[in-house]
């Protein structure tokens, strides 16, 4: 057994880094709330008098079946099984307050261990329920494998938990991504390691797939190629093995980095700061957001370090995010989420951290799309609803959603942050851009949050 299998059998006694007990095929559903008519105060169900009907597969006149597959196990779920539950968190809290035209929210999620094969399994499950929407599954290489399927049947495969370019793609218009894809965040980072790192020697390691494939094309954007030493790619299948990343940190110290980007999943960065630390590396590390999410890594490095090394291996470590700082309690989204975790969410096995607070944002985002669909949506109004309704959702993003008939991507930009003292701290401009773009400061004013006691739906 591989010190990462070891490893990962421990990690489910830590908040930091939760494996949910979900049997193979087990459904997480949310239970909260009423179906009768919103009692809601200024709700969407009471200002119609279209009557709910059962519009669509998925839909019923009391209920919105929404599913997803998740890595519950397996070496993604370090920290994103946790995303799920957030979700459900807030769709119970609306089901609790009326929920969506008076119908409850349903959401079933179901354990894909981050495999491609039990990805198809599992969603051609969900579609035989059925469900209305296949909202926020989570993976690139997981996706990509059901990506046609989902789009041949014209099930909306809404807010994909990945940064893939590929999810805005003419080919497959009921695909859509919600987070800042990989290119624009690579060009983020890229842009602010060519400005405080001249001249100085810089490695990459990333997933050798669309994640951090992605990546490297955003930061080869704004990072001249003289600079870059040394390029190291890594496999699902090397993480498994008990070198970890060993070998591709070996290279990038025999390179002489100064610094080194990551474009990796939460388990790959812990094992490049553990290896790098191993080496005596001394490097700036610049992290992608995917795989820098302060709790689930003190978590990590501690397990897989034998309680050896702990946060303070992360100090300094610079990143970016489109949403604000899960520490920032100032931030009334921020606060609205922990009113919500607190009453719906609040285990052993989730913590509140950057995972929760992605599985809260999206799942807001999914609630007013189905507000703006109307009482009686079709999978294709939903979709062409998206489109129209553009940079006007009202989300917790640093910057809008960028939606169009064209543009599938998401948020398209994000802010630099430095994790301190166990926290992560963003500062300075926000930055917005395309995939080939020039990059702008963002200027906009947040949105505002609903009410935690009487929202409006």
């Amino acid at each position: 057994m591989s010190r990462w299998s070891r490893s990962l059998r421990i990690i489910g006694s830590l908040a930091a880094a939760a494996l949910l007990a979900a049997a193979c095929g087990t459904a997480s559903t949310g239970t909260s709330g009423t179906s009768g008519a919103s009692t809601t105060s200024g709700s969407s169900s009471s200002t119609t008098s279209a009557k709910p009907t059962a519009s669509a597969p998925g839909i019923t006149a009391n209920q919105i079946v929404l599913g997803s597959t998740q890595p519950l196990t397996g070496p993604a779920a370090p920290g994103y099984s946790e995303i799920a539950p957030a979700s459900n968190a807030v769709f119970q809290w609306a089901n609790a307050h009326g929920g969506i035209y008076g119908r409850k929210i349903v959401y079933n999620y179901l354990d894909d261990a981050y495999n491609p094969t039990e990805t198809v399994q599992k969603t051609r499950q969900l579609l035989a329920e059925p469900v209305f929407a296949d909202f926020d599954p989570l993976g690139t290489p997981t996706q990509l494998q059901v990506q046609g399927l989902l789009n041949s049947q014209k099930v909306p495969q809404l807010f994909v938990a990945s940064g893939c370019a590929c999810w805005s793609n003419p080919a497959y218009p009921y695909t859509t991504g919600w987070q800042t894809n990989y290119v624009i965040e690579g060009k983020v980072l890229g842009k602010y390691v060519e400005s405080h790192f001249k001249g100085k020697k810089i490695a990459y390691v990333y997933q050798d797939d669309e994640f951090g494939q992605d990546g490297v094309k955003g930061l080869d954007q704004e990072i001249p190629a003289s600079q870059v030493v040394a390029r190291q790619p890594y496999s699902i299948a090397q993480l498994l093995q008990a070198t970890g990343l060993g070998d591709q940190m070996s290279k990038v110290q025999a390179a002489g980095a100064q610094v080194v980007v990551l474009f990796t999943i939460p388990a790959a960065t812990a094992e490049a700061l553990l290896g790098g630390a191993k080496l005596g590396l001394k490097a700036q590390y610049v992290v992608s957001n995917v795989g820098s999410d302060v709790i689930t890594l003190s978590g990590l490095v501690s397990v897989i370090s034998g309680g050896k090394a702990g946060a303070a291996l992360l100090n300094g470590i610079i990143s970016d995010d489109y949403l604000p700082s899960p520490a920032d309690l100032s931030n009334p989204w921020i606060s609205l989420f922990h009113q919500i975790y607190e009453k719906y969410d609040n285990t052993s096995k989730n913590k509140f951290d950057g995972n929760t607070e992605y599985g809260m944002a999206v799942a807001f985002t999914m609630l007013d799309l189905l507000q703006a669909a109307g009482p009686n949506p079709t999978r294709a109004s939903l979709v062409a609803t998206l489109a129209a309704k553009g940079p006007t959702f009202n989300t917790p993003g640093l910057v809008p959603l960028s939606y169009s008939s064209s543009d599938h991507y998401g948020f398209e930009g994000a802010q630099i942050g430095v994790i301190t003292g166990g926290k992560f701290v963003l500062s300075g401009p926000i930055y917005q851009t395309t995939n080939s773009g020039p990059i702008t400061t963002y200027t906009g004013s947040p949105s505002t949050p609903p009410s935690f006691t009487n929202p409006t739906f």
